[in-house]
Parts: structure tokens; C-alpha cells; sequence
């Protein structure tokens, strides 16, 4: 027994020896034992926060690889717009040699400017949502709302917490806030209000979340959109015409501002569009238009023949 203690004490202290050189040993066998075993809880605690911080590093490199790929997408997007605005542009304020032979009147130049930036507006929202945690940008001074428009009050009421059934609830407060609406062809203002609430005998306060909106923060209800999208891509009404019908209710509307709503909206939409492009691609035979315009070459002084 005494040989068999001696060498278990023998091997501990080894062991020991060889792991931490220099280290005070104790001479009790279950002293070493402890010190053993605190040092192997140790390694597996050691392993364990490795482990994790390698699945959190591979989240992040799959996240900048989605990020990277949502970035390359908006870069070349972008560059194709930019593209366009140059051909815009030349066609307007270029050269007699370096214009292009098109019939485009300041209509079709306006609506052309208005895609174009709808398209800048919809990468910018792709941009945000995949970054994800986006500071809230300081409130902006608003010019009002007319005042013959239709004020139409939402009142949005928070659930009451268990604890507090049957407690007497008081009004201490409201958030309150105006979004455009529309109802063809008459425009009208919701007013969206939040209470606060705090309860007698019970600390805190109650308030219903701000309903979830295309346009975070802005003036266009939902409804809204869809008419300015419909009156532009379904019924021909380019952004600067609809400017000047909404003006005669004494609504103003800029074009630009409304380019920026269409580009969240098509954001939203994407999904579906996406969807409605795998139909047509299931067809027989798609349709292409095959509408010709002269086209500058480069160097040469002529123009070729080239297609949309």
C-alpha cells in the first residue's frame, strides 16, 4: 500500500512538473488531486468559451459575406443608373456632336430623371435594411398639413400587463404624430395617438408600439403608395403631373419626395417581382422589345445601330 501511495503521489507530482514547471507542489495526494482537477475544469471552461467565440466568428464572416454580396449588387446597380443619367444628360447638354439623335421633350426627360432616381431611393433602402440597426436620424421641422383636410384619429392602446387589472389607469401622456392619406380622389390626414398610462399604487409607464410603416418615420400612409404608384406605372401620370394635381388640393408633394417613397415601396415589392419574373421565364416564348436607336461610337464620329 505504502509502494502504491508513493507512486500515485510520484506520478501527480510528475505530472505537475511537467505541465507547470516551477510550481510549488503540495506533497498530499489529494491536494494534487484537487489541483488536477481544478486545472482540468479550467482547460474545459478554456475550450468551451473557444468554442463559442468560433461560432460567433463564423456568424460574422457569414454576415460579411451577405453583406458583401448585397453591397456588390447595389454597386452595380448603381452604376448602371449612373450610366443612364450620363445618357440623360448628353442628350440635354451635350455637344451637337456628342448628343444622340433622340426625340425627347422635357416630359419624357423629367420622367426618365424620376426612374432614375426612384432607383438610387430603392438601393438605399436595401442598403439600410441590410445593415440593420440604423440610427434613428433627429426629427425634421414639418410644414403642416392644410386644415381642411380630414383629420381621422387612430387610437392605439397598449395591452394591460396582468399585474394591473383592476388598477385605475391614468392618462399622463401621448405620442402623437400625422401621416399623409388619400382617398381618390380626396386627401385627408390620419392622426395616429399613443397614450402613456401609469397606474396608482405601481411603478412604471404603459404605451402601445408605434405601428410598423414602408416608410419609417414619413408622411405617406400605405394607401397613399399605392395610388402614387398606380396613377405613375398603370394609369401614365409621371411624378411632376401628379406634383401639380395633388397642389390644386393644397397638398404639397414634391417629385423628388415622392420618387423616394417609390423606391421603398419597390424595395417591398421585390419579392414579388422576383416572383412574377419566374412565371414569365416559365413560358413557351417570352416577349422582347426590340425598339432601335442610334447609339455614338466612340472614336469614329458615327453612330450604330443599337436596341433597347
Amino acid at each position: 500500500m505504502r509502494l502504491e501511495r508513493l507512486g500515485k503521489r510520484l506520478f501527480c507530482a510528475l505530472l505537475l512538473a511537467m505541465v507547470l514547471p516551477g510550481l510549488a507542489l503540495p506533497d498530499d495526494v489529494d491536494a494534487l488531486k484537487a489541483m488536477i482537477l481544478s486545472m482540468a475544469r479550467e482547460q474545459a471552461a478554456s475550450e468551451a468559451r473557444i468554442a463559442v467565440a468560433g461560432v460567433r466568428i463564423a456568424a460574422s464572416e457569414a454576415e460579411v459575406a451577405r453583406l458583401k454580396a448585397v453591397e456588390k449588387s447595389a454597386n452595380e446597380r448603381i452604376a448602371n443608373l449612373t450610366s443612364i443619367l450620363k445618357v440623360l444628360q448628353r442628350t440635354q447638354h451635350g455637344t451637337r456632336s456628342e448628343r444622340l439623335r433622340l426625340a425627347i421633350d422635357d416630359e419624357q426627360a423629367s420622367f426618365a430623371f424620376e426612374e432614375v432616381e426612384t432607383g438610387l431611393s430603392e438601393i438605399r433602402s436595401e442598403l439600410d435594411r441590410a445593415v440593420g440597426n440604423k440610427p434613428k436620424r433627429a426629427p425634421r421641422p414639418r410644414k403642416g398639413f392644410a386644415a381642411h383636410l380630414e383629420r381621422i384619429e387612430e387610437v392605439v392602446e397598449p395591452e394591460i400587463p396582468g399585474d394591473c387589472e383592476g388598477l385605475e389607469k391614468v392618462l399622463i401622456g401621448e405620442d402623437r404624430s400625422e401621416r399623409l392619406d388619400v382617398e381618390p380622389p380626396k386627401f385627408r390626414v390620419i392622426v395616429t395617438r399613443r397614450p402613456k398610462y401609469a397606474f396608482r399604487g405601481r411603478d412604471g409607464v404603459v404605451q402601445a408600439l408605434a405601428p410598423a410603416h414602408i416608410v419609417e418615420s414619413g408622411l405617406p400612409t400605405e394607401r397613399l403608395l399605392a395610388y402614387i404608384a398606380v396613377s405613375k406605372y398603370a394609369d401614365g401620370l409621371p411624378l411632376y403631373r401628379q406634383e401639380a394635381i395633388y397642389l390644386r388640393d393644397g397638398v404639397e408633394l414634391s417629385r423628388s419626395l415622392m420618387a423616394q417613397w417609390l423606391g421603398h415601396l419597390g424595395f417591398e415589392l421585390q419579392m414579388l417581382a422576383d416572383y412574377i419574373l419566374e412565371c414569365v421565364k416559365e413560358g413557351e416564348r417570352v416577349f422582347a422589345d426590340e425598339t432601335t436607336l442610334p447609339t455614338l461610337a466612340p472614336g469614329s464620329g458615327k453612330t450604330t445601330k443599337a436596341w433597347l
